[in-house]
């Protein structure tokens, strides 16, 4: 079957431009309109219609094949590269049978009574965060609670000594450029790799303190796991401690910044949640669907498969633009509007299927507990600067680099 006619030719995808990555979803709308399951020059597929990417984040016949798919991406030759090496042997891009292991070895970390259980300590950390700043009248919103609480929280799962935080609480090295479907520039690359390094070096430090002084936390636990022999390897157990990691904060971060910034964006969304705070539950999925902090995820197909009239062949790979489908008209009434009431709301900002993001409802939560404390506590709070944001240059991961506030 092929792609219906088109009225319009698809716009040019070019995932690095500053102007798409400060607002991509101009392009997510013409995009769908034109054609929503797209093959673009470089030979990868688009999706952008929730629908689809519903259907395919469940169904089997879409994978993930990383070796094949960074194969095509950038060659055999930069299969060893130690940052492509090291997310090969993490869950975040394995399939099953290995995906069902290692995913396995932590999810009773991210039960919902365990992530329940955290809410005093998480709400005491925002406090402690805020006191900080009060008094100043003014903070850095990435820097100074957006980046601090997320990675303390993850600090505190993996076991992290206090005094080793420093550098992590200093700022973030999470790129996202590498989960990109542009592959790297050499450059790009060489940092990647060094950051790789140093990460790996900190928490093989750390395994080896909770192998000789074992705690109640997640490390303990995948060392526990690498040592029974059958369950875990070195490489993985240093990989996936890395994942957890940047993972386990650099989304939260995200939320909190993207969402603070829509907000003030739409001050009279602002102003329904200083009046009801209750609606703030709520709010955090409406907040992660308008402006997604991971906005794409990639699969491979595995075997012929229909999606949007379209037939794709095996070994295919496809980009799922996750912001698109969450600002899909077909799926959300006026999507472009943020509306911190909307009902029945099911952002894909998580992923679905065997890869739904295991941390979701622990960012959701952390979420809830920074904006309930915004309200109560800084209810006059304005972004000077919500005009002209400092974006990131990433498209997969959606974040600020800063983003000022103050408050009197």
């Amino acid at each position: 079957m092929t792609p219906p006619v088109q009225d319009r030719a698809p716009p040019a995808f070019n995932p690095l431009d500053p102007a798409f990555i400060a607002d991509p979803y101009p392009f997510y709308r013409a995009l769908r309109e034109t054609a929503p399951v797209f093959k673009t020059p470089q030979g990868f597929w688009l999706m952008t219609r929730y629908e689809d990417m519903a259907f395919a984040l469940r169904d089997r016949r879409f994978g993930k094949d990383f070796a094949g798919n960074n194969i095509r991406r950038y060659g055999t030759d930069r299969m060893e590269e130690p940052a492509i090496a090291s997310l090969a042997n993490t869950m975040l891009v394995q399939d099953p049978p290995d995906h069902t292991r290692l995913r396995g070895l932590v999810t009773k970390a991210f039960t919902a009574r365990r992530v329940a259980d955290m809410r005093p300590r998480i709400r005491a950390l925002v406090d402690e965060q805020l006191d900080r700043v009060a008094g100043k009248g003014e903070m850095d919103v990435m820097r100074d609670l957006a980046h601090r609480l997320p990675v303390i929280v993850i600090c505190d799962m993996l076991g992290i000594p206090e005094e080793h935080r420093a550098p992590f609480l200093a700022g973030s090295n999470v790129n996202g450029r590498i989960l990109e479907p542009v592959p790297m520039t050499r450059a790009e690359l060489d940092q990647a790799n060094m950051n790789t390094r140093m990460a790996g070096a900190y928490f093989n430090q750390l395994c080896e303190l909770r192998r000789r002084e074992p705690r109640d936390d997640l490390t303990t636990e995948l060392v526990k796991a690498e040592e029974a022999g059958d369950k875990l390897t070195a490489a993985e157990l240093e990989a996936n401690i890395g994942l957890l990691f940047g993972a386990g904060h650099e989304t939260t971060t995200n939320l909190i910044g993207n969402g603070l910034l829509a907000l003030h964006r739409h001050p009279e969304q602002w102003e329904r949640l200083k009046a009801d705070p209750s609606l703030i539950a709520n709010a955090i999925d409406e907040l992660l669907r308008f402006d997604s902090s991971v906005q794409l995820t990639g699969r491979v197909t595995n075997a012929e498969v229909e999606v949007g009239g379209v037939t794709l062949q095996p070994s295919e790979s496809i980009v799922m633009l996750l912001g698109a489908a969450n600002r899909d008209p077909a799926q959300y009434a006026d999507p472009d509007k943020l509306d911190v009431g909307r009902q029945n709301i099911r952002p894909l900002s998580f992923g679905g299927g065997i890869h739904h993001c295991l941390g979701a409802q622990l960012a959701r939560l952390e979420a809830e507990l920074v904006f309930t404390a915004l309200v109560e506590r800084l209810p006059n709070l304005k972004l000077p600067e919500k005009d002209a944001p400092a974006w990131r240059r990433s498209f997969t991961l959606r974040g600020l680099s800063k983003l000022p506030a103050v408050w009197h």
